[in-house]
């Protein structure tokens, strides 16, 4: 008798303990799809010129990144600046541009984009260096 009530018992809790994990998992599941849901992805892409760069090639290559959104319709929203802080912490990077997807699944698609591909022939030659962050705005 007293073997068959520890059983009951060890059963109930671990029936009770693996429905309270699931429930905990489910919900925070269910944050991060509300998370993306609610949120935006950016794409953070700070570009550094070769030094010898033509001021001409890099309005050209300005001019190039600035029509991709016209190309590229998962591209939600686009802008871009030149670096003025006074820190002087750039570590060379000049320009910076912010793209916003809806999903990742946007993303994924403009990345190999033929049009990313193009815009990516006109600068490389010119590209010293570029750093890229993608993040889920909060």
């Amino acid at each position: 008798m007293k073997f068959k009530l520890c059983f009951t018992l060890l059963f109930l809790s671990l029936l009770i303990t693996s429905f309270t994990s699931n429930k905990i998992i489910n919900k925070e599941n269910s944050n991060m799809e509300n998370k993306k849901n609610d949120s935006l992805l950016r794409h953070v892409v700070l570009f550094k010129f070769k030094d010898n760069t033509p001021s001409e090639k890099i309005k050209e290559i300005e001019e190039a990144f600035k029509n991709l959104p016209n190309k590229i319709p998962q591209i939600q929203g686009y802008e871009w600046g030149l670096n003025n802080s006074p820190e002087n912490l750039n570590k060379g990077f000049t320009h910076c541009f912010l793209l916003t997807f809806k999903s990742e699944t946007d993303r994924d698609i403009y990345l190999p984009h033929p049009d990313h591909k193009a815009f990516g022939a006109i600068l490389t030659p010119y590209l010293e260096d570029v750093l890229v962050v993608d993040y889920w705005s909060n």
